[in-house]
Order: C-alpha cells, then sequence, then structure tokens
C-alpha cells in the first residue's frame, strides 16, 4: 500500500499490506524467554534506526546485532539504564532524523516511572513520530513483573503485535497476532513464525 514503510520483514509487509504507517508507535508483547530481539534486529534492516537499550548495555545489543545471521542495519545504539530513564529517551528522540526507525527495549524501565510523566512522555513521542514520519517500536516484556502502565502504553500504542510463545513437547511455536491496528486493519488470524536464524513463515502444519 502506498504511504506505508516496510518493515524489512517480508512476511509481516505482505500481511499488513505493504507495511507500517508513518507515525506510528508499535507495543510488541513477548515474553522474556523468547526471540522476540530477533524480530527487533531484523527491523533494523529496513531503514536507519536508534536503539535504545534500558537494560542490557550497549555493546551487548551492538554485539547481539553482529552475530546475528538474519538481515540487520547497523542502528545507532544507546544505554538509557541510568536513574531518569525517561529523560534520557527524550534527549536521544528529539535528534532521531525523518522516517527512521525508533525501538526501545524494553519500554517496561519507561513504564515504572510515575503515570502522568510516562503519559506525557507516550504524547511527545507520538508527536515526535508523526513530525518526522518515523516509526517507534516498544518492547514490553510479558513476564512475571508487568508495570503498572502497561495499559497505558497499549492503548496509546497504533499497533499492538503480541507475540506467544508455547513449548510442546520437543517443539517451540511461535504465533503473532496484531489485535490492534489504527489506520488499518487488525489481523483475523494469528501468523505462525518459525524464529531460528531470521524471522521466516512456519510452513509445518497444526496437528489437533
Amino acid at each position: 500500500m502506498t504511504g506505508r514503510l516496510d518493515t524489512g520483514i517480508d512476511v509481516l509487509d505482505r500481511k499488513l499490506n505493504g507495511g507500517i504507517p508513518p507515525g506510528s508507535i508499535i507495543a510488541f508483547s513477548a515474553s522474556p524467554a523468547s526471540q522476540s530481539e530477533l524480530l527487533l534486529y531484523q527491523l533494523t534492516a529496513a531503514r536507519g534506526s536508534l536503539y535504545l537499550t534500558s537494560q542490557r548495555n550497549d555493546q551487548a545489543v551492538r554485539d547481539a546485532i553482529e552475530s546475528t545471521s538474519a538481515p540487520t542495519g547497523s542502528p545507532t545504539v544507546r544505554d538509557i539504564s541510568g536513574n531518569e530513564p525517561l529523560d534520557q529517551a527524550n534527549r536521544l528522540i528529539r535528534a532521531l532524523p525523518e522516517g527512521a526507525n525508533l525501538i526501545i527495549d524494553p519500554v517496561d524501565a519507561l513504564e515504572r516511572r510515575e503515570p502522568s510523566r510516562y503519559q506525557n512522555f507516550l504524547n511527545d513521542l507520538q508527536n515526535h513520530m508523526v513530525n518526522t514520519g518515523s516509526i517507534a517500536i516498544l518492547h514490553c516484556l510479558s513476564g512475571h513483573s508487568i508495570p503498572d502502565n502497561r495499559d497505558t502504553t497499549k492503548h496509546m500504542a497504533d499497533i499492538v503485535f503480541d507475540l506467544t510463545t508455547t513449548v510442546r513437547g520437543t517443539d517451540v511455536e511461535n504465533r503473532l497476532s496484531v489485535p490492534k491496528f489504527r489506520g488499518g486493519q487488525a489481523l483475523t488470524e494469528t501468523i505462525k513464525l518459525e524464529m531460528k536464524d531470521e524471522v521466516a513463515i512456519d510452513t509445518s502444519r497444526d496437528i489437533a
């Protein structure tokens, strides 16, 4: 579809009618024990990306991106794990160029700040994404300690990606759902993904 930005992951672009509308915020929810980071790394292949890490240090993220065999770009990686991650993120986001990707991995540390400050951050982020025609991907860990502001993240987000990882015997199954898509159509079916060396469609048959 004209006017959309491709994700760099062909399977997603086909399902999303060409990609993501510029100016969108994506809340990407996944288990911390999943291969969700592989999808984040592969997103950097599509365009210039600013990768903000709130837990691992910046060198660890660079090493992980460089070591993966999936197609990736060369994102600018910055560590925002200090005492004021919202302020750190705000300063860096203001310098984001037009038509870029912003990845915050994970967004949990920002979600644990005072609710009104976090909501203001999201409003400012939305304005900046729209003004620059960029895309923000907020990596939301769905573990045992979910921040109180998670509902705010998903409500403010234009698009929600939800990756569910299930272990069945010796098999690991990954399914991506897109239950929310402002400016487009939410998907009525999940996408079964293979997440080994790179993100691809899992063509194996489902067994009831």
